[in-house]
């Protein structure tokens, strides 16, 4: 079993995990910005034995941050991989650092707009969005970026438009919740948990169906690894797209799964956030990585202003494995 942990156990996990090489299998850290049900292929894939079986022993940390700590934790040698979009190598690149994104996992702007209830967006996204506060992640993040991109290119407005109240994403529930923000930007779980507590109504912006393909969640590990070590990647990608495959051919088992991963949240929310991912096409069903979804997310960081320089699909994404396996 995979077991969640803080920065501090994370730089520690290494050092502690080659003890246990030689019966469980190589040892690898995964670390994750959050705990996520979009993350749901990897937890399949660690909880069912599909990472054992493929001679690896690994463990998913969560290192809650700005979106820099499971980036640097790769880059330092602390962790093999990381979940997070091809931007964060994009941004090593243009630092002179070499990462590589070697699987899609969600290929899908994960993302919602959800306005408090008694707002009518109507058919002008700009005309609605206009003066409005709208709450969000913190600048630097995603959701924040996703943000600014529909804002500025989807509804022809100026940020000086609207007011951001950036925050996490209980902070975007508790804004709109106390009126600062009219608002909301974020994803499952916390889009069921606001509509089901009558915070905001169902998404009047549906990210994953307006963006399109968009390579959101990939893993991503250093160029050195892939040098070094192909044998390795190569069983952890063949582990992680049987992950995905188990997500989408066997819904029941990845619900009861996505349960044990998340105990807390009640059933009712557990089930609407499968719905949705399903019906979303949230989920990489061959862990591609295509040109297109890293076109639209390089749009959206450019826009953002996260990305400075254009970074080309051949710099930062490599899926040599995910092609032999396919």
């Amino acid at each position: 079993m995979r077991r969640r942990t803080i920065l501090a156990a994370a730089l520690a996990a290494p050092a502690i995990l080659r003890a246990g090489r030689a019966a469980a299998g190589i040892p690898l850290v995964v670390a994750e910005p959050l705990h996520s049900t979009g993350y749901l292929p990897v937890y399949i894939a660690a909880r069912t034995g599909i990472f054992n079986a493929h001679g690896l022993d690994v463990k998913i940390v969560t290192l809650d941050s700005n979106g820099a700590a499971h980036t640097n934790a790769v880059l330092s040698g602390q962790a093999f991989a990381f979940i997070g979009g091809p931007e964060h190598c994009a941004f090593a690149k243009a630092k002179g650092a070499e990462l590589r994104s070697i699987c899609n996992m969600v290929d899908r702007g994960n993302n919602y707009f959800m306005a408090r209830p008694g707002l009518s967006p109507g058919d002008d996204l700009g005309a609605f969005l206009k003066g409005r506060r709208i709450a969000t992640g913190f600048f630097g993040g995603t959701p924040n970026s996703i943000t600014r991109y529909v804002i500025i290119k989807k509804a022809g407005l100026a940020l000086s438009d609207v007011t951001l109240v950036e925050s996490t994403a209980a902070g975007d529930l508790a804004a709109v919740r106390s009126g600062q923000a009219e608002i909301g930007v974020g994803t499952e779980p916390v889009v069921t948990q606001g509509i089901r507590e009558k915070i905001w109504s169902e998404p009047f912006y549906n990210v994953p169906k307006m963006l399109g393909p968009y390579a959101y969640s990939t893993l991503n590990i250093r160029l050195e690894s892939l040098q070094n070590d192909p044998a390795t990647v190569k069983a952890f990608v063949d582990s992680v797209l049987e992950g995905l495959r188990y997500t989408h051919e066997h819904p029941d088992g990845a619900m009861q799964i996505a349960k044990a991963e998340f105990p807390t949240m009640p059933e009712a929310d557990m089930r609407a956030t499968m719905d949705r991912s399903y019906a979303d096409e949230i989920w990489s069903r061959d862990g591609a990585i295509s040109h297109q979804s890293w076109d639209t997310a390089k749009d959206v960081v450019m826009t953002a202003g996260l990305l400075k320089q254009d970074i080309a699909y051949d710099a930062i994404i490599d899926t040599r494995f995910v092609s032999k396996s396919a």
